[in-house]
C-alpha cells in the first residue's frame, strides 16, 4: 500500500479493482468505477460551495450509504468530514453544528441543519440541483498529511462533548494498518452497523477501501436485533463485522439458544469497547466457525490501537487487548516513565495514529496529549487513556480497570459526574449517583437524595422510582443528553453511604436496591398471572425475565424498569422462540407497545392478520 494521502489507498483500489463492489446496499450495488464517479461529482459540488483543505463537510443522512459516500466526496474535495448523530437531542446537534462551523452540510436526515443538500448524481439523477454536470471532475485541491480527515465527538468529564480531529496521515496509515493485521482482501465484505456518529464506523469503512473490499450498508441506521443481524450476515455473504462487547453477547447468547453457528462467509469478528469477560470467549471459539478479534481503542488514538486474534488460553483470567498495530506504541507508565513488562500502570499511546487534539480546545488538548519524556525524536506525543493495563509474559497488552471514575457504557466513555450534575439540576434532587447495573453492566442506575427529607424512604433502603417520579427526572435528561447516558433505573434513597475510604459505596447501594428481589428478601407482590390460553401470560413472563423484575405487572412499561435497546433486542429474540407471531417484528416495537399488554395485544393482532 503506497501513496502519501488516504485518497492514494482509495485510488490505487479504483484502479485495481473498478469493477469490484465498493459499496452494498439493499437496492444497489456500486462499483469501485461506479463510487468513484459518484464521489468525484460530489466533490466537485462541494468544492463549489467552499469545501477545501482546513474546511470540514457536515454529514447528516439517516441512510448510512449515502454517510459513506460523503465522507469519501468530502476528502475528494480535501476537506475533512463530521457525521452528525441523529440520535442526540436537538439541542446538543444545534450546538455540535454551530461548534463544527462546517463550510457546508450533506444530508436529507429529519436532523439535518438547514441548508443541507444532496449533491447531483453524474447523471443528473436524484438529488441533482443543477449546480455541476455529468461526469463532473474532482476538484485539483491537494490536501496536506497534516490536514484535518475528520471530527468526531466524544464525552468528556466537562459535561460538553470534545471534538476529536483526526489528520489524514494517520486516517491513512490507520486504514492500511488495520487492513494488514486483519489480512483484508478484495474478496472481503465488511457489515457497517456502527452509529453514524461513533468512531468505529471509521473502522467499518476505510481499511476496506484501503484493499478493493467492499462496504456493506444497512437500509438505515437503526440497530438490528440478534436474528436481524444474523440474517443480515448471510444474505449480504459478508466476512467481516464490528460489533461492541455488549451487541456480541447478545448476539452469542442468541447462536446458543437456537442452536446456530455464524455464516459460512463470515470469518472474522472485531468485537472490542468494553472489558470482555474469558468464558463468552472461550466458549465462541469452542463452538462458533467465524474468529475473534478482541481491539481496543479511543478516539483521540483514531479508533483501534491494539488487535488480538489469538485462542484464549483455559487459564487465562483475561481477554488480552493484544500488541499494537502497525505505527502505534503502547507502554505502560508511572509518573510519565516506563514500568517493567508485568507491572500495572497507566496505558500511554503515542505514534502517529495520535489525532491532532480537541477542536478549539488547547487545555484539553495539553492535558492528554503530553510530550514523551523519554523519546529520542522532537515532538513526539503520548495520550494520556486513564485506563490501567500490563504487558503480560506473551507481550500483550491486558487491560486492568481505570484510573478514574470514568465508565463505558455500551461503547461510549462517560463520565458519571455528568450524569449526576443533570440530575442534580432537577428541581427537589439534592444528591445523586450514577454508575452501570452491576449484573449486565449495559444500563445506568442513578440513585438520588430529595432535597425534602420528608420525601425520603426509610434509611438503608432504596425506594424504585416509576410513573411520574421517575418521568420528572428523566426528562430533562432526555433533552441533554444521548440516550445511552439516560439512567433507565433510577432510585430514591435517604443518604448516599460512604465506605471506610469516605467514598460513595455503590456496592451497598446495588445491594439496597436487589433487596426486594433478591434471595432471602421479602417477596415483592405479584400482579396476578394471566389464566391458561391468555397469550399475555407467556409475554409477561419474559418481560419479567429480561427485566428481572419479578413484580413486573401487565401494564408497567418496559423501558420504566430499566429496558434500552439491547434488552430490548434480547426480549424479542426469546418472544420469537414461542411466539410464530413476533417473527420479522422489530425491537422498535417495544416504542409503540411497550407494556406486556399491548405487546401481547400486538402479537395477538399480528397472528389474526395471518390467518
Amino acid at each position: 500500500m503506497t501513496g502519501t494521502d488516504v485518497l492514494d489507498l482509495w485510488d490505487a483500489s479504483a484502479r485495481e479493482h473498478p469493477d469490484a463492489p465498493a459499496l452494498v446496499t439493499a437496492h444497489r450495488v456500486l462499483s469501485y468505477r461506479d463510487a468513484d464517479r459518484l464521489t468525484d461529482a460530489w466533490a466537485a459540488s462541494l468544492a463549489a460551495r467552499g469545501a477545501r483543505p482546513g474546511e470540514l463537510v457536515g454529514l447528516a443522512f439517516g441512510d448510512p450509504a449515502r454517510t459513506v459516500l460523503g465522507m469519501l466526496a468530502a476528502l475528494k474535495a480535501g476537506a475533512g468530514f463530521t457525521v452528525l448523530d441523529e440520535r442526540l437531542p436537538p439541542a446538543a446537534r444545534a450546538e455540535l453544528v454551530h461548534r463544527t462551523a462546517a463550510a457546508v452540510w450533506l444530508g436529507d436526515g429529519g436532523h439535518a441543519p438547514e441548508g443541507a443538500y444532496v449533491p447531483a448524481a453524474p447523471d443528473g439523477g436524484e438529488g441533482a440541483d443543477g449546480t455541476e454536470g455529468p461526469g463532473a471532475a474532482r476538484p485539483a485541491a491537494r490536501a496536506a498529511a497534516s490536514d484535518a480527515a475528520y471530527v468526531l465527538f466524544t464525552s468528556g468529564s466537562t459535561g460538553r462533548p470534545k471534538g476529536t480531529v483526526v489528520e489524514r496521515d494517520a486516517l491513512r496509515r490507520f486504514a492500511g494498518a488495520v487492513a494488514g493485521r486483519l489480512g483484508l482482501t478484495p474478496r472481503d465484505r465488511w457489515l457497517q452497523v456502527a452509529s453514524l456518529g461513533f468512531d468505529v464506523l471509521i473502522e467499518e469503512v476505510f481499511p476496506a477501501f484501503a484493499v478493493g473490499a467492499a462496504v456493506v450498508c444497512r437500509e438505515d441506521s437503526r440497530a438490528l436485533d440478534a436474528e436481524e443481524l444474523h440474517i443480515a450476515l448471510s444474505r449480504t455473504r459478508t466476512t467481516v463485522v464490528e460489533l461492541s462487547t455488549q451487541y456480541w453477547l447478545e448476539y452469542a447468547r442468541w447462536l446458543e439458544h437456537t442452536g446456530t453457528t455464524t455464516p459460512a462467509a463470515l470469518r472474522t469478528v472485531v468485537v472490542g469497547g468494553e472489558r470482555m469477560d474469558p468464558r463468552p470467549y472461550r466458549a465462541w471459539q469452542a463452538r462458533q466457525p467465524a474468529g475473534l478479534a478482541h481491539v481496543y481503542g479511543l478516539t483521540e488514538c483514531t479508533v483501534s490501537s491494539t488487535f488480538y486474534t489469538g485462542l484464549l488460553p483455559d487459564d487465562a483470567e483475561e481477554v488480552p487487548l493484544g500488541t499494537p498495530l502497525r505505527d502505534v506504541e503502547i507502554s505502560i507508565r508511572r509518573d510519565g516513565r516506563r514500568v517493567p513488562d508485568g507491572e500495572t500502570g497507566e496505558i500511554h499511546i503515542g505514534g502517529p495514529l495520535l489525532a491532532r487534539g480537541f477542536l478549539d480546545d488547547e487545555a484539553a488538548t495539553a492535558r492528554r496529549f503530553v510530550p514523551d519524556p523519554e523519546a529520542s525524536r522532537p515532538g513526539a506525543r503520548l495520550y494520556v487513556t486513564g485506563d490501567l493495563g500490563r504487558i503480560d509474559a506473551d507481550g500483550q497488552l491486558v487491560f486492568r480497570g481505570r484510573a478514574d471514575d470514568q465508565i463505558k457504557i455500551r461503547g461510549h466513555r462517560l463520565e458519571p459526574a455528568r450524569v449526576e450534575r443533570a440530575l442534580c439540576a432537577v428541581a427537589g434532587v439534592d444528591q445523586a449517583v450514577v454508575f452501570p447495573d452491576p449484573e449486565a453492566g449495559t444500563a445506568l442506575w442513578a440513585f438520588t437524595v430529595p432535597a425534602d427529607p420528608a420525601a425520603a424512604p426509610r434509611p438503608g433502603g432504596a425506594e424504585r422510582l416509576t410513573g411520574a417520579d421517575r418521568d420528572a427526572l428523566v426528562a430533562p435528561l432526555e433533552a441533554e443528553l444521548p440516550d445511552w447516558a439516560v439512567p433507565r433505573v433510577l432510585y430514591r434513597v435517604s443518604a448516599l453511604p460512604k465506605n471506610p475510604h469516605g467514598k460513595v459505596d455503590k456496592r451497598r447501594l446495588a445491594t439496597w436496591a436487589t433487596a426486594g428481589t433478591g434471595a432471602g428478601a421479602p417477596p415483592v407482590p405479584c400482579a396476578p398471572r394471566p389464566g391458561p390460553g391468555d397469550p399475555l401470560g407467556g409475554v409477561l413472563d419474559l418481560f419479567r425475565e429480561v427485566l428481572d423484575v419479578p413484580g413486573l405487572g401487565p401494564d408497567d412499561d418496559f423501558f420504566d424498569h430499566g429496558g434500552q435497546s439491547l434488552l430490548a433486542m434480547r426480549l424479542l429474540a426469546r418472544l420469537r422462540e414461542s411466539h410464530p407471531a413476533a417473527a420479522g417484528l422489530r425491537a422498535s416495537a417495544l416504542f409503540a407497545s411497550p407494556t406486556p399488554r399491548l405487546l401481547a395485544k400486538a402479537l395477538t393482532d399480528r397472528e389474526n392478520a395471518r390467518t
